[in-house]
């Protein structure tokens, strides 16, 4: 067998470039840096009013200039984390090869929709829904604000800015999004369709409506008043997710064609596993099921065992479910060895970014494995009795990883686990 194919024959997919932009910072170093320091980037809201509002926090980004809506703060932050790992991964102004961007829901925002209508001089009717909407927008003919309903507007703007390959590929699976991006490039470098792929992963959807959404499905923390303790995955008194706004990018590519090339493989991607939960629209399957079918599909992918995974980066959201139907799916599949493998949540520190989500906890899990240290869970005062896990409670911990387990389970039955491990010598 081929050094450079894995044990089923198929291209080793090396990682050869990293970007991220999170709450903590923009880049590689910076977000690493606040991360395994145990710094949260979780705050109080002052981009818009919330008044009114059950829940007043985020891990907001609000470092980028001239990016006043959704689409434009979700480009931005693309741009900014594909352009360091296509730098990273030694490549110029061109990227040669295809993108696959997770992205979040295209939708207009209510204070753009406002200034719509009364444009138009139609506030007085009181008419509302998607068809009236898409009647305004023709009449008033903005092409500013026409791009905001193009589902590819970002990944098309990305494609020009570092000219990929071939068409664009746009994709949601709501909090599995960032996953299932590297998950397509990497069956795109199997199958042999390409030697090289940029996956990325962006969300900057907080706004007054996405929170409001999301507490209507009493989802998200109220622990409004000290914010940078209100994600607190595993603890006993963790009351919903934070909800937050990032990027990760990831450059792969064969492992043939980076060595060839001569460049630092920073890891590989040596599994993907993905099932999907029909049970509900929220919430998962009570058996855990899918979750465990997931899991088991990634280390069968991978080759690996579970006492062969020294570190799982879970989805870990801090909602009273989620964290426990997690607990009890890795329990199923790795049983007596999960007690020896440590566990912790990224987004204890920055929040749950939806649709970036994979891929920056991709990110910071090939970190992980290369500089040798765990993130750990801050804000881990209470635990539960019901979830006995290593946390890696509160502060970060030296540790050698060969491989990590990175979940992604998002809503509507969107469930991807990634292993990412060392390259092989």
């Amino acid at each position: 067998m081929s050094a450079d194919k894995d044990s089923k024959g198929r291209p080793i997919v090396a990682v050869t470039g990293l970007g991220v932009v999170s709450s903590l910072g923009r880049g590689v170093a910076e977000n690493w840096n606040a991360l395994v320091a145990g710094r949260s980037g979780i705050h109080r809201i002052t981009r818009f009013p919330t008044d009114n509002l059950r829940t007043t926090i985020a891990g907001t980004v609000d470092f980028l200039e001239g990016a006043d809506n959704s689409t434009d703060r979700s480009y931005a932050m693309a741009e900014s984390a594909g352009a360091e790992a296509i730098a990273m991964a030694g490549f110029g102004a061109s990227f040669p090869g295809p993108l696959f961007l997770a992205a979040p829901p295209i939708e207009i925002e209510w204070k753009h929709r406002f200034a719509l209508d009364r444009r138009q001089g139609h506030a007085a009717r009181g008419e509302a829904g998607y068809d009236r909407l898409i009647e305004l927008l023709q009449e008033d003919n903005d092409p500013e604000l026409y791009r905001q309903t193009l589902f590819g507007e970002i990944s098309d703007r990305l494609a020009d800015r570092f000219e990929t390959t071939g068409l664009p590929i746009t994709l949601s699976t709501a909090c599995a999004s960032g996953a299932t991006a590297i998950q397509l490039g990497v069956e795109a470098i199997r199958r042999g369709e390409t030697e090289r792929a940029l996956a990325i992963g962006t969300d900057g959807s907080v706004t007054a409506e996405s929170l409001i959404r999301f507490s209507l499905l009493s989802a998200l923390s109220t622990a409004n008043e000290t914010p940078e303790k209100a994600s607190k995955p595993f603890s006993r008194d963790r009351d919903g997710f934070v909800i937050a706004e990032g990027a990760g990018a990831l450059v792969l590519e064969s492992l043939e064609s980076a060595r060839a090339r001569g460049a630092t493989v920073l890891g590989i991607v040596a599994g993907v596993g993905e099932k999907a939960d029909d049970f509900h629209r929220t919430r998962s399957k009570p058996d855990g099921s899918p979750i465990i079918a997931t899991l088991r599909a990634a280390l069968a992918d991978a080759d690996l065992t579970p006492r062969d995974i020294g570190y799982i980066n879970a989805h870990g959201t801090s909602t009273p479910e989620n964290d426990r139907m997690e607990a009890g799916g890795l329990a199923a599949v790795f049983g007596e060895a999960l007690a020896e493998t440590p566990i912790s949540s990224n987004k204890s520190m920055i929040g749950h970014t939806l649709t970036a989500a994979g891929a920056i906890e991709a990110v910071f899990s090939l970190l992980t494995i290369r500089e040798g240290l765990l993130p750990p869970t801050i804000n881990y005062d209470l635990p539960d009795p019901a979830i006995a896990l290593d946390t890696v409670p509160n502060e970060a911990r030296r540790a050698e990883v060969g491989a990590v387990l990175s979940n992604s389970f998002g809503f509507g039955g969107q469930n991807v686990s990634l292993v990412l491990a060392r390259a092989p010598r």
